[in-house]
């Protein structure tokens, strides 16, 4: 049997307090070959800065950060271990107050397949309704498991652009963008 997954919203403070664990997640998904903005090797020190950054974002109320805990991790009264992680950017230029972005849906390889993405992304949209976005959108490269995720998801693919951004590794990937509806505009 596997252990529940949980979903949190982190408070500025928790974000700064768990910078190391969401390095560790961001660190793995680009040693695996994510195109998640970053080059590898990603060193901890450059993983760190952004989750700071991050975290000033919360704190200035222009994102929200959710987290994936598995409970198999938690021992001894110990916490469990983020494996998982998504943004609500609701930061938007002024004639889009309706709007956000969903960024950096990460999951720890480790923690793929057993539905972590998929209830993150369910909190992420729910997030945003809370904070009243009615349209959402994101991007993804195109062809890989997170795309099949927001078609199953109910995401609508709005195209492709090619030559998009880079792997990892270096050579060009493909991205896809996509858009989802969740409430009246």
């Amino acid at each position: 049997m596997t252990a529940p997954i949980t979903i949190q919203s982190l408070s500025p403070q928790d974000a700064r307090e768990q910078i190391g664990a969401l390095s560790a997640v961001l660190i793995d998904c680009v040693e695996g070959g994510a195109s998640v903005s970053f080059m590898s090797p990603l060193t901890q020190e450059r993983a760190d800065a952004f989750w700071q950054g991050v975290a000033d974002g919360v704190a200035a109320g222009e994102r929200i950060l959710l987290v994936a805990r598995d409970g198999a991790s938690v021992q001894d009264g110990a916490s469990a271990r983020i494996v998982g992680t998504v943004q609500v950017v609701l930061r938007q230029p002024e004639n889009q107050p309706h709007r956000a972005d969903i960024a950096k849906m990460l999951v720890h390889s480790a923690a793929r397949k057993r539905g972590v993405g998929a209830a993150l992304m369910r909190a992420a949209e729910d997030a945003a309704r809370a904070a009243g976005k009615t349209v959402l959108v994101l991007d993804t490269v195109t062809g890989g498991d997170a795309e099949r995720l927001y078609e199953r998801a109910g995401w609508t693919r709005s195209g492709v652009i090619p030559n998009y951004a880079l792997w990892p590794k270096g050579g060009f990937c493909d991205t896809t963008v996509f858009y989802k509806q969740i409430g009246a505009g």
